[in-house]
């Protein structure tokens, strides 16, 4: 199983990290996905589309930057 790692603007709290890791998860593909508040990332385990986690980090309120 692969891993992608995101790097997310705009999360300064754990109800961000809660609705980023949600957002992930109802991605088709996607067999978990974990936020780091501190680092500021996602690490996204399964084989999702790359633009598609981008698109709903951003239907989230968030923004990937890598």
């Amino acid at each position: 199983m692969s891993e992608t790692i995101l790097k997310i603007e705009g999360m300064t709290c754990n109800h961000c990290k809660m609705a980023v890791e949600k957002a992930l998860q109802g991605v088709a593909g996607v067999a978990g996905a974990k936020v780091d508040l501190d680092k500021k990332e996602a690490v996204v385990a399964g084989s999702p589309e790359r633009a598609a986690l981008v698109q709903a980090v951003g239907k989230a309120g968030f923004k990937v930057v890598d």
